[in-house]
């Protein structure tokens, strides 16, 4: 037993070295496990003598003592160490501004935000939206328009056909929302009111044209429905729309294969320094075409001229955005800029409605 003093320190000193508790814990075990050299000693007690046990035992059990507590000591000790690391690796600099949720920093893009506005203002005189396919036949997209054969639209330097099928007939995509209308017609009965909003295509591109744009349509077949509801319907669209008390308008004589008579429709603004304002000023700004429905459409469509009548009226989507949010450039809508669309875009909950305002 006189090497249990040497025994006793060499455990103490490989307990101050250990670097981790993966190292503290093989100390332990190797001194105190089930074949530990601690634990060697104790099972040597049996076969000595009562006095031997007695008197070796306590310096075992002495030894073992200080060894379990020099092992809880360096446990402690590199635990708290431990944490330091952990602590120092996971520094929060609350400094740092706060992040600003998903909703905040989100933008809806200015096409989205009118679109959900027109949408508003024409749900709020009764209107409901109707939708169709982007690819149209030549029928839906001209001939039932009342477009005649060999009109400059149907060639093929203004408006993207496909193929031409085994009967000789090609679709298209649509140069306008119309055959929406059409398709209206034909499936509802009288009275329709409804507007149609959606993607057109035309081949035509610069700051004021892109191949892609977006419309508006709107569609009022009753049997007394006469120019006067049309001025008035678009009259309070516009004071709506751009948020403004009045707005004096001027419908000029148009034409259009689809209407007769057919008007064009301006606007009151005032230009100044770059801007727009509309409601005041002396200036005036076309916006949009409209006319009653002509009575060839109507009888394309099933209905008897004879019985209804109705007006309709179109307008750019693209086109009102960039007049009412000053966008001068029409390809800016299409570029995808982040950087742009946090100037120009909308917080996503910022809900247009009449009660709560459209733009706000």
């Amino acid at each position: 037993m006189s090497d249990l003093a040497t025994l006793e320190q060499s455990i103490l000193d490989q307990i101050a070295s250990a670097a981790d508790e993966a190292a503290l814990e093989a100390v332990r075990v190797s001194a105190l496990g089930k074949k530990g050299s601690i634990s060697a000693l104790l099972a040597t007690l049996g076969k000595m003598s009562p006095e031997e046990r007695k008197t070796e035992g306590a310096k075992i059990n002495l030894a073992k003592d200080a060894v379990t507590q020099a092992l809880a000591a360096r446990r402690d000790v590199l635990k708290a160490a431990a944490l330091d690391a952990r602590l120092a690796a996971e520094t929060i600099d609350v400094t740092l501004p706060l992040r600003e949720a998903p909703a905040e920093t989100g933008r809806i893009h200015p096409l989205s935000q009118v679109w959900d506005e027109l949408t508003t203002i024409f749900a709020d005189m009764g209107f409901a939206v109707a939708e169709g396919p982007d690819i149209e036949t030549d029928d839906y997209n001209f001939t039932k328009l009342n477009f005649p054969v060999g009109h400059p639209a149907r060639e093929m330097h203004d408006t993207f056909f496909f193929n031409p099928k085994e009967d000789g007939s090609r679709m298209l995509l649509r140069t306008h929302t119309s055959p929406v209308q059409v398709r209206t017609m034909l499936t509802q009965q009288p009275p329709i009111r409804v507007i149609c909003p959606g993607r057109t295509y035309r081949i035509d591109s610069d700051a004021t044209h892109t191949p892609q744009f977006h419309q508006v349509e709107g569609l009022v077949i009753d049997k007394g429905s006469h120019l006067g509801h049309l001025k008035w319907i678009l009259h309070e669209f516009c004071k709506a729309f751009f948020e403004v008390d009045h707005i004096n308008m001027r419908f000029r004589p148009s034409f259009f294969p689809f209407t007769e008579p057919s008007l064009e429709v301006d606007i009151q603004c005032r230009r100044d320094k770059g801007e727009i304002r509309f409601g005041e000023g002396e200036d005036w700004l076309e916006i949009l075409g409209c006319g009653m429905v002509h009575p060839n459409v109507l009888r394309a469509c099933g209905l008897d001229p004879d019985v209804y009548q109705g007006f309709a009226w179109g307008m750019g989507i693209d086109r009102i955005a960039m007049l009412k949010y000053g966008i001068a450039d029409l390809r800016q809508l299409f570029d995808s800029d982040v950087r742009w669309l946090s100037h120009y875009g909308f917080k996503p909950l910022d809900i247009p409605s009449i009660a709560g305002g459209l733009s706000t």
